[in-house]
């Protein structure tokens, strides 16, 4: 496994994104994969997003530690070890110069080197990586007063029998077919249910549902988000309650609050979820206190890895 990166720059313009290919930064523009690797046409290939906040990576060891079990599971080795990943992560984010951004690493099965073989063991497996300013998952004008969202009726959430949520993968079919539905109610976006009826998760999202100072999140059918761990991490540092569990959708509608958290936004307040209205349809305050807590931590030292920009 290599421990170092061989960085090589186009000259050009970054500030709008960039790329870490083979060793080569570049405009995300000119970023590109064949046709036929296996990331693309078997969607085999995993990835992770460490947003940069103030100059710095937020949490950017437990984003790498996720990466790697996920590369694991799907034993997946582009022969780079994290602190390679870093390297490349850090000049990439540098050459930017973007000291808010919204950063990918991502490993695909690749190419098959052997013609006509279906045994993915003769793929030839590498590491990429992206970055562009930060997005919002709940655009910020929306987040403010509260998102709208709606429960998908035509599609449930791909069993965690046939695709593992806890490694993070573009496996989106049912996310997609949910956002559409969404999107013809009106709604910013779509939660997921399990064929239970429990409440999963949403397209780059966790779900947390309010009852007095306790807190109700999914246990199934959900990636364990590094911005959900940070709330649980804050929920306890604040002596609120917390409840990792089955969350029947009849129960998120009897909630004080609804919130979701995303390491695109934070902490972002739900006040709406198809015809019911929570907080008066405003952010309610554990959310608002939890939602100004997580920058909070984002500033703390511990929390944050800095970014040796170029001059």
């Amino acid at each position: 496994m290599s421990s170092t990166v061989d960085v090589r720059v186009t000259v050009a313009d970054l500030s709008n994104g960039a790329a870490w290919m083979g060793g080569r930064l570049m405009p995300i523009s000119e970023a590109a994969l064949p046709v036929t690797d296996w990331g693309l046409i078997h969607s085999d290939i995993t990835y992770d997003v460490v947003p940069v906040l103030d100059g710095a990576f937020f949490r950017l060891p437990h984003y790498l530690a996720r990466f790697r079990r996920s590369m694991d599971e799907l034993r997946l080795d582009p022969e780079l070890s994290n602190e390679a990943i870093e390297d490349a992560l850090q000049s990439l984010v540098a050459a930017t110069g973007l000291q808010k951004a919204y950063v990918a690493m991502v490993t695909s099965r690749g190419v098959n080197q052997v013609p006509g073989s279906r045994d993915p063991r003769d793929c030839k497996n590498h590491f990429f990586a992206w970055c562009v300013p930060y997005i919002h998952v709940i655009r910020p004008e929306i987040a403010e007063r509260g998102a709208h969202v709606h429960v998908a009726k035509t599609v449930h959430r791909i069993s965690p029998g046939s695709v593992n949520p806890k490694v993070k993968n573009y496996h989106w079919g049912d996310f997609t077919r949910g956002l559409f539905e969404a999107k013809d109610h009106g709604a910013e976006t779509v939660i997921l249910l399990d064929d239970n009826g429990n409440v999963t998760e949403g397209p780059g999202f966790n779900v947390f549902a309010v009852k007095g100072r306790t807190l109700v999140t999914a246990e199934s059918g959900v990636l364990e988000g590094i911005s959900r761990q940070t709330v649980l991490d804050i929920a306890a540092e604040q002596g609120l309650e917390i409840e990792i569990r089955a969350l029947p959708l009849s129960e998120l509608f009897e909630s004080d609050e609804v919130f979701i958290t995303t390491s695109g936004g934070g902490v972002a307040p739900v006040t709406r979820v198809d015809d019911r209205i929570f907080s008066n349809d405003a952010p309610g305050p554990i959310t608002t206190a939890l939602h100004k807590a997580y920058f909070e931590w984002a500033a703390r030292p511990e929390n944050r890895t800095e970014i040796s920009y170029r001059d």
